[in-house]
């Protein structure tokens, strides 16, 4: 059985497709992982986001270690059998949650103390605790543990952050390495910090590649720097990392962004915008996105994208869909919730299809020309 490999099938200017072989199974690429937070992609049976087209999930290691904690889940038989998902998982490593959702949060060389957000128990989250914690899970991915500052920090601020990274990061190999059987079978990422700086994302990958990673993850963006910024960006990051090995754009994002990550040679992305989208009434489709709460949908007996084989589309009209968002049934979030993912599947085996067949370059003009008509 493989542990980790990638394989390129073809390429089309930067845009790339391959597959990500595991021992749990193979992951597309480019790949989109829906995110499973608490051990569940909210309003969908696991059984369901398979069909979609996943081939991997992402798992949450601040919402695990907090709820309902990393120890149980292990002594429960790992968060494959827990959550019911047979395929691979992937664990980010706790970092971003700390520093968005703790108010009480202090970093040191050390790690980061932090109070919960559930019920303000103190808790130190270091890259041998993050190591740790995600091999309690049996995260088949596992994320280096990082520091995330704001884009629009002075450059001294996140150049030292990028560097304690950097440091954090050869602890967490280190600490991964000592895993045991759990290291044998699973990958560690390494990921990329800098912010929309070129020069310290070159010095990070420069750090990052000298350590060594099954992968290397583009971290510090979709942080509220804007699509612009981070396209920018994109020019020149993931060209810093190894061209062999899975690039993976965390916290990503709409699907006019996934379309132009992929234009520049992104391979794996992980975003709660379907899901969310999906559970307050927002359907995504290839005219772009569309608000079933609105009063046009009253009497529509259409399909929301008529494009679009999902069970949601092929059963239900925008009126019922309109009728379960207006009055509150959680039916809604949960027809809803499985189209966008549906979308998003279909969205990235388009991709796939279109860079081994050499087309990428009309296929994006053309998603772009319908997507962002309105």
């Amino acid at each position: 059985m493989t542990r980790f490999a990638f394989d390129i099938h073809a390429t089309d200017g930067k845009a790339r497709t391959g597959t990500i072989r595991m021992m749990r199974g193979d992951i597309r690429t480019p790949a989109f992982m829906p995110v499973g937070t608490a051990a569940t992609v909210k309003a969908m049976k696991m059984e369901d986001v398979r069909a979609s087209g996943a081939d991997i999930i992402l798992g949450n290691t601040y919402h695990l270690m907090l709820r309902p904690g990393a120890e149980r889940v292990a002594r429960l038989g790992g968060l494959h059998k827990f959550g019911g998902w047979d395929r691979p998982i992937l664990t980010d490593s706790g970092g971003y949650q700390v520093m968005s959702l703790s108010e009480l949060r202090k970093i040191t060389e050390e790690g980061v103390t932090f109070a919960s957000h559930l019920d303000g128990s103190r808790h130190l989250l270091s890259p041998e605790r993050s190591m740790e914690i995600q091999r309690l899970l049996g995260s088949d991915i596992v994320m280096c543990f990082d520091e995330c500052p704001r884009a629009d920090q002075p450059r001294d601020v996140i150049a030292k952050s990028m560097e304690m990274s950097m440091r954090w990061a050869r602890r967490s190999r280190d600490a991964f390495n000592a895993g045991g059987e759990h290291a044998e079978r699973s990958a560690l990422f390494g990921i990329q910090q800098g912010a929309l700086d070129e020069r310290l994302r070159k010095d990070s990958a420069d750090a990052l590649t000298d350590i060594g990673f099954d992968g290397y993850a583009i971290g510090g963006l979709a942080v509220g720097e804007g699509q612009e910024a981070m396209f920018a960006t994109l020019e020149f990051a993931p060209q810093q990392l190894p061209a062999d090995r899975p690039r993976y754009l965390m916290g990503v994002g709409k699907p006019d962004d996934l379309v132009g990550a992929v234009e520049r040679g992104v391979d794996m992305f992980d975003c709660v915008l379907p899901t969310r989208s999906g559970r307050n009434g927002q359907g995504f489709t290839w005219n772009g996105p569309v608000n079933m709460r609105n009063a046009r949908h009253a009497e529509d007996t259409g399909p929301l994208d008529e494009r679009c084989p999902c069970p949601t589309c092929t059963k239900y009209s925008r009126a019922y869909l309109h009728h379960l968002h207006k009055s509150g049934e959680m039916l809604g979030a949960m027809l809803l919730t499985e189209h966008n993912l549906w979308f998003y599947q279909q969205l990235m085996a388009g991709m796939r299809a279109a860079i081994a067949e050499g087309r990428f370059t009309g296929f994006a003009a053309d998603f772009r020309r319908d997507y962002l008509a309105r």
